[in-house]
């Protein structure tokens, strides 16, 4: 048993630490200021250099176009970019972590939970416990791997001013931990329109190459590119900025191996059958759809019950489950 511990805790640290700081590159011959220059435009890692296009890399001010050609050949060195067989993919999905939603019946569902290193988006109308589930994962993810954790801290991005620690403190004390520990574990930011929402992500790059980071929470992604682009005319603007947000969440995702969760909201569909069942659908269109791994669709049940169903996800079965919402956060549903 003792030697399956240390196993465990070798695996541990393995999933603690997968990317390499710039700080790795000095011994590569880049100049230390060169890094600066790198960081303050953004990239914080080995690998955000490799998954870099040139043309980025240019961009960055006082970078030419000779120390972009050598950064590039020296990321490439460093990050395992080529083929690999689907039987070394499948020993590395082995190491892959899931964090669980606090409801037993959700978590099968999803085999696990909230998958580690991509993006789950959850989509509903309002009170259908989007943002309890963003709650309860910001303390979930603090727990030992062991428990259905990640043993890292949380980040959350809040564009509807609807985070509260209050709850927070709730949740920990159900899953006993300590609330104080658990609040300081989670950083918290207010985006107030949707250029303020692309920065964050940069300055949440910067936050996680510091530390142990295993979640990173946006509510509402669609909310503030909803208002701050309007009518038909600013719509494909709209889209394009919202991919370049998307993209740096996979980017994000991909790097640190956080679970990235975002929420999404609901527009109700002219062109779907007013007698259906759900006549709403989520927000971002196609973009939003391609974007993210797994999608889930939480709806009203009775009471404080809820349902969620898998839409979209290239592993897990279209089902159901249900799950209830407590002061708590998500918990069992009762029936």
């Amino acid at each position: 048993q003792q030697q399956q511990q240390q196993q465990q805790e070798e695996e541990g640290d393995e999933q603690m630490v997968n990317y390499q700081t710039l700080e790795v590159l000095i011994e590569h011959g880049i100049a230390a200021n060169d890094i600066q220059k790198l960081n303050d435009a953004g990239f914080h890692t080995v690998e955000s250099i490799a998954h870099a296009t040139t043309r980025k890399l240019a961009d960055v001010k006082g970078i030419s176009e000779a120390k972009v050609n050598k950064l590039k050949v020296v990321a490439k060195a460093l990050v395992p970019m080529e083929f690999k067989t689907a039987f070394d993919a499948l020993e590395d999905r082995k190491h892959l972590v899931t964090l669980t939603t606090g409801s037993v019946e959700l978590d099968k569902l999803l085999e696990g939970g909230v998958e580690t290193g991509s993006i789950t988006e959850i989509f509903g109308e309002f009170r259908t416990g989007k943002t309890q589930l963003c709650h309860t994962l910001c303390v979930t993810c603090q727990m030992p791997i062991t428990d259905g954790g990640a043993e890292g801290k949380a980040i959350y991005i809040d564009t509807e001013g609807s985070f509260r620690p209050k709850r927070l403190e709730q949740i920990a004390e159900r899953f006993g931990l300590d609330p104080t520990v658990a609040l300081e574990n989670v950083a918290y930011a207010r985006a107030h329109n949707s250029e303020h929402q692309m920065e964050l992500l940069k300055t949440a790059a910067a936050i996680m190459s510091q530390d142990r980071y295993s979640l990173l929470v946006v509510d509402s992604a669609t909310a503030l590119f909803r208002t701050d682009y309007t009518g038909r005319g600013e719509l494909s603007e709209r889209q394009m900025q919202m991919a370049q947000f998307l993209r740096q969440l996979t980017r994000l995702a991909e790097e640190f191996g956080v679970a990235v969760l975002i929420t999404n909201q609901v527009t109700a569909d002219p062109g779907g059958m007013s007698f259906a069942k759900d006549s709403t659908k989520p927000i971002g269109g196609n973009i939003m759809a391609h974007a993210c791994t797994t999608r889930l669709r939480l709806r009203k049940g009775r009471g404080e019950n809820r349902i969620c169903t898998v839409v979209d996800s290239p592993m897990l079965p279209e089902g159901d489950a249900q799950f209830a919402i407590s002061n708590s956060g998500v918990c069992d549903s009762t029936e």
